[in-house]
């Protein structure tokens, strides 16, 4: 399973997914992160460039070319949570800390894979 969560440089989660500067793509098979990348989105300079659509329509893009099978996330904001669950992605809230141990914990599909 592949699976997106904003980061912090500091390896935690960031609260903010939207406004995210990083994002963190792992892969996980039998729960253990077997592939993992930190990807500079910068979604916070580009949040306000444009419409929220336009915003949305850049991050669906970005899943999309990545893969992503589930997002991990402390907060959501509606609007995107709705675009979310157009696209059929499983969204897990209320991560907080280091994202690695945040994706195994709020992911049993992902850790049972």
């Amino acid at each position: 399973m592949i699976v997106c969560a904003p980061i912090m440089r500091d390896g935690n989660i960031d609260p903010r997914w939207g406004r995210a500067d990083w994002v963190a793509v792992a892969e996980v098979t039998d729960g253990e992160i077997v592939n993992w990348q930190e990807i500079e989105v910068s979604w916070n300079r580009l949040h306000d460039e444009g419409t929220h659509g336009s915003h949305h329509a850049r991050i669906v893009k970005f899943l999309r070319e990545h893969n992503i099978e589930a997002i991990v996330a402390n907060h959501i904001g509606e609007g995107m949570v709705r675009m979310l669950e157009t696209m059929k992605l499983p969204v897990h809230l209320g991560a907080t800390g280091d994202v690695r141990i945040a994706i195994k914990s709020l992911i049993p599909s992902a850790v049972e894979d």
